[in-house]
């Protein structure tokens, strides 16, 4: 029997305040490509089959029409559409009063479940992380393993000269990931970083540590664990309007319970993102200069 080729989870759902737009539908491309087409572009040549968005109700109609159509006719991509809502919760809860926040990215994961029939990697909609990215974990992915991945890049090299970022912080021991913490308020220091600790302590970083930046790799059976991680999260932080069930935070703790062996694949990249409206003009030019190496097409559709 043929092997099942793995699926691409995209979350975009992300509502995008900081850029202050839906950067998810961002022309960056000479032809107008976003972000996202590239990774869908790289992941089809790596050998996905296919992609689910997560997105949200309400930019279902500018989504759709902005990124989704435009797969229709191409071979060899199949999108599928799953929705991450406020109130999407488990039995025995309820949506607290006044809750905007979104619950985080491994809520938004989990939300696409009911479609996951196999290996799936899970991808910010507005990130670019490289072709060889979507390689290494494609070929991992289609390995007999139930072994998880994630895709490690080099800190200095996915911070914004325009703001502070957040990042998953990893400790590793070979290829495997035995630590991850997410630090907020990262941001460039000569070729290093610092950061503010919740004490207020300026904490610096040399620039060269791993992070994760949300590219990871997980075999079917993380389903109900994504699940029953929800529900302990629930559990101990339903009340708090900003508290967030996350991928990093997920993943961490199956590997404190012994229950995941997540493999490092080191030399994504290169990555590039929008996390503010300034980020943008760079991201332009980097696409430019990639296409200008014969990275990519001119036009990557049609």
């Amino acid at each position: 029997m043929t092997a099942r080729k793995p699926i691409l989870v995209v979350l975009a759902a992300g509502m995008g305040s900081r850029y202050g737009g839906l950067k998810q539908i961002d022309p960056v491309g000479p032809a107008g490509e976003t972000l996202l087409d590239y990774s869908i572009f790289d992941a089809m040549l790596s050998g996905f089959g296919e992609v689910i968005f997560v997105i949200r109700r309400d930019i279902e109609e500018a989504f759709v029409a902005g990124v989704g159509a435009k797969y229709a006719d191409i071979d060899g991509v199949s999108v599928l559409y799953a929705f991450q809502e406020l109130d999407d919760l488990p039995d025995g809860f309820d949506l607290p009063e006044g809750r905007e926040k979104p619950w985080g990215t491994a809520h938004a994961a989990l939300a696409a479940s009911d479609l996951i029939r196999g290996p799936f990697a899970v991808i910010n909609a507005d990130d670019f992380y490289g072709a060889r990215a979507f390689e290494m974990l494609s070929v991992q992915l289609s390995a007999p393993s139930n072994d998880y991945a994630m895709v490690g890049f080099v800190l200095r090299e996915t911070l914004s000269a325009h703001g502070t970022v957040t990042r998953g912080l990893c400790r590793t021991h070979g290829n495997l990931l035995e630590k991850i913490v997410e630090i907020p308020n990262i941001e460039p220091d000569g070729d290093g970083a610092t950061y503010t600790n919740e004490s207020g302590e300026t904490r610096h970083l040399s620039g060269d540590e791993t992070v994760s930046m949300n590219f990871w790799g997980f075999p079917e059976t993380v389903v109900p664990r994504l699940g029953d991680g929800l529900i302990r999260f629930l559990e101990q932080n339903l009340k708090d309007p900003k508290a967030e069930y996350l991928l990093p935070d997920f993943v961490d703790g199956l590997i404190v319970d012994g229950y995941a062996r997540v493999r490092v694949l080191a030399g994504g990249g290169p990555w590039f993102g929008v996390t503010y409206q300034q980020d943008r003009e760079a991201v332009v030019r980097n696409i430019r200069e990639l296409v200008a190496r014969g990275a990519y097409p001119e036009r990557l559709w049609g």
